[in-house]
């Protein structure tokens, strides 16, 4: 089964998106926007960097956890995985979103 973002609007009344594989895992999640155009824009901005290995910023958090984050090539972040127990288990999410960002579909839930 392909991944898929799901676009949706939080409690303060934000769009945000996140990207979830082919399991129903969450992969990839969005800061919130004000306009849910600027959400759209978001979507289509990870699709078009998600192959290329250069934008994910690699990090570990003060817990000693591994995450990443998404970036444009204006260097705006654009998607921020969940935390991983390991540096290959973050690693395994990066390859998830490489493989299935750039063709998958949008479900609209806002």
């Amino acid at each position: 089964m392909a991944g898929k973002f799901e676009l949706y609007t939080d409690n303060a009344g934000e769009y945000r998106f996140r990207l979830k594989a082919g399991n129903g895992e969450n992969i990839l999640a969005s800061e919130g926007y004000k306009q849910k155009s600027s959400a759209e824009n978001g979507i289509e901005s990870v699709k078009k960097n998600a192959g290329d290995d250069a934008r994910y910023e690699r990090k570990e958090t003060a817990a000693g956890k591994h995450m990443f984050n998404l970036k444009a090539t204006n260097g705006q972040v654009i998607g921020t995985s969940q935390s991983y127990a390991s540096a290959s288990g973050r690693d395994n999410g990066i390859a998830s979103v490489q493989s299935n960002a750039p063709d998958a579909r949008v479900e609209d839930l806002s």
